[in-house]
């Protein structure tokens, strides 16, 4: 199946997920533009009629026949802007604003009732998804928050198999790049001293979206490894922000000195490092996946 027709599938099912080929949305008389049109208008005091049939990309003939309807039914009052007469502004009634209350607690209650189908993991992989259709089609969305986390079970697999595939992704890098970090994690795993290493992860609305670990090099070195932030987290400094918290655990931590290892065509990262007063020492001409790399060794004191 192409991608469009993937696309075009993912369409129709989630149609079906949400009930909007229902008859009525949510078991009430309101058809889903009718419902669109209601929850505008209950999210603001009140809203030219323009602004409206722009943001919901309606005909304007169809936008005026929803709204007498609703006017005949009590549910909204249209007057004429004080600001300039050739606008009419709608605003809910108190019965308009049952009728959304309605809608907007139906609505809760269905998306309830479909999480609670799911895990703990599942849910937060569902909600992680969702987050990053919107970031990557809707470009005016804000960023959200994000947070950084110690390690907990399960974040090691995600560690291996992301790097296995953004590097695949955007370096062609092969499976043994993938398997230099599953032996990376391994080896931390086994000599693992949790006064002197440490890992995290960045969440992005509950996600996984970027990690880094703080290793032992010797008694007074750390190497900080395993930088990776997804793209649809870039921009938001999260790369930054794992590199301040790895030096600032080396430096508490008793190490007099920080290093990495890194490569010369991983320019955003390479920035990262020489924002956080990182030097290159030492560069090795290298090959991964049957590709010409130039390794590079950064360090900085503490």
């Amino acid at each position: 199946m192409d991608m469009v027709s993937e696309v075009r599938a993912f369409n129709r099912f989630y149609t079906e997920v949400i009930g909007v080929l229902q008859a009525g949305l949510l078991d009430t008389d309101y058809s889903l533009t009718e419902a669109r049109v209601l929850f505008e208008l209950g999210t603001r005091e009140a809203a030219e009629v323009a602004a409206l049939r722009n943001l919901l990309d309606l005909d304007p003939g169809y936008l005026s026949r929803i709204l007498t309807r609703f006017e005949a039914d009590g549910l909204i009052a249209r007057e004429r802007s004080a600001e300039d007469g050739r606008r009419q502004i709608a605003r809910l009634t108190d019965a308009g604003a049952r009728a959304y209350g309605l809608l907007d607690d139906r609505s809760s209650a269905e998306v309830r009732t479909m999480l609670a189908a799911l895990t703990p993991e599942e849910r937060r992989k569902l909600v992680s998804h969702m987050t990053a259709i919107r970031g990557l089609l809707d470009r005016q969305e804000p960023r959200g928050h994000y947070v950084i986390r110690p390690l907990r079970p399960g974040d090691l697999g995600w560690v291996v198999h992301r790097h296995g595939v953004l590097y695949a992704q955007e370096y062609a890098w092969g499976m043994g790049f993938e398997a230099l970090v599953a032996r990376i994690l391994a080896d931390y795993v086994d000599g693992h001293d949790p006064r002197r290493e440490a890992g995290w992860i960045a969440e992005v609305e509950g996600g996984p979206a970027g990690c880094v670990f703080c290793m032992r090099k010797d008694d007074e070195t750390a190497q900080l490894r395993l930088l990776l932030v997804e793209p649809s987290a870039r921009g938001m400094g999260i790369g930054g922000r794992l590199v301040e918290e790895c030096v600032t655990f080396a430096r508490h931590t008793g190490y007099r000195r920080i290093m990495l290892w890194t490569r010369e065509n991983l320019t955003s990262a390479r920035r990262i490092y020489a924002g956080a007063g990182f030097e290159l020492t030492e560069r090795h001409e290298g090959e991964e996946s049957g590709q010409a790399v130039v390794d590079e060794i950064w360090s900085r004191t503490l």
